[in-house]
């Protein structure tokens, strides 16, 4: 009888050239502290310099300086005319109701982002929004602001809790997630890595939290659509418009229409990414 056959460990986490940049540049600020202390300022600027890059790229959500950060379907998915349609910050109990239904009335099914929390307290619609054969991703358990600015314990914390929430309710496993407001820094990507979760921006958003016109939400998603974008949308948190209606209900149509007209196909990320 031959040997069996050990399974295989998933790959060590490796930082990117960003990241080995910067830590180069961290070690150069201390070489030159210890070789010249009176160019301890040059040192400084240099560390300064350092923290000012990576800061900017943890502010900027389609950013892949920081690790993978899924921002467009892949290759194939763009060959078949398909873009992602995702929702995030539910499930609301009053607005999801909504979303669903127009979902339904078109035959679209979408990717939506959820948090833990809110999962808890509305199973029952993440019932139906897996039932309707939509798919639930992790957004985090508790969605803090400032979680961007949380060491390794705090995104383990915020998104295990998560998996797990949403595993227990759903029978599935989330296999992407979707940072607070796309924000991060560089200790996301390992936490990330170990849980074997994918990050996921968006290519266009609609800015549908804060603005209460449709039609410009609706411009913002639809300028230059094309094959292979992902769409950001919210059912929680978002904004209303001016006679009270929740701005994605108002949207979700007429983003629908458009999509259909230019010849593309709405699907979850999991089916555009399938399970190897």
């Amino acid at each position: 009888m031959g040997s069996a056959v050990p399974p295989t460990r998933p790959r060590a986490w490796r930082p990117g050239f960003f990241l080995l940049f910067q830590l180069a540049l961290h070690a150069a600020a201390l070489w030159l502290l210890v070789i010249s202390p009176q160019k301890w300022g040059m040192a400084l600027a240099t560390v300064v310099a350092s923290q000012l890059m990576l800061m900017a790229a943890g502010l900027w959500p389609r950013s892949t300086c920081l690790g993978a950060n899924l921002v467009r379907l892949p290759a194939a998915a763009v060959q078949r005319g398909e873009v992602a349609v995702t929702i995030d910050d539910g499930p609301d109990p009053e607005v999801t109701p909504q979303v669903l239904a127009i979902l339904a009335q078109h035959g679209v099914h979408a990717t939506f982002f959820c948090i833990g929390t809110r999962a808890a307290a509305h199973p029952e619609l993440c019932h139906c929004i897996v039932a309707a054969g939509h798919r639930i991703e992790n957004h985090g358990a508790r969605h803090p602001t400032l979680l961007s600015l949380s060491g390794p314990p705090g995104w383990r914390r915020e998104i295990s809790e998560g998996q797990q929430i949403l595993q227990r309710i759903t029978g599935q496993t989330p296999r992407f997630y979707r940072a607070v407001a796309g924000l991060r820094n560089p200790f996301l990507a390992p936490v990330l890595h170990h849980a074997g979760l994918q990050l996921t921006s968006w290519t266009r958003r609609g800015f549908d939290t804060r603005e209460r016109d449709p039609e410009k939400v609706l411009q913002r998603l639809t300028h230059s659509l094309t094959a292979g974008d992902i769409l950001l949308l919210h059912d929680g948190n978002t904004a209303r418009t001016s006679v009270g209606e929740a701005v994605i209900v108002s949207v979700l149509p007429k983003l629908l229409e458009a999509i259909r007209s230019r010849g593309l196909t709405p699907i979850t990320l999991n089916d555009a990414l399938p399970v190897k």
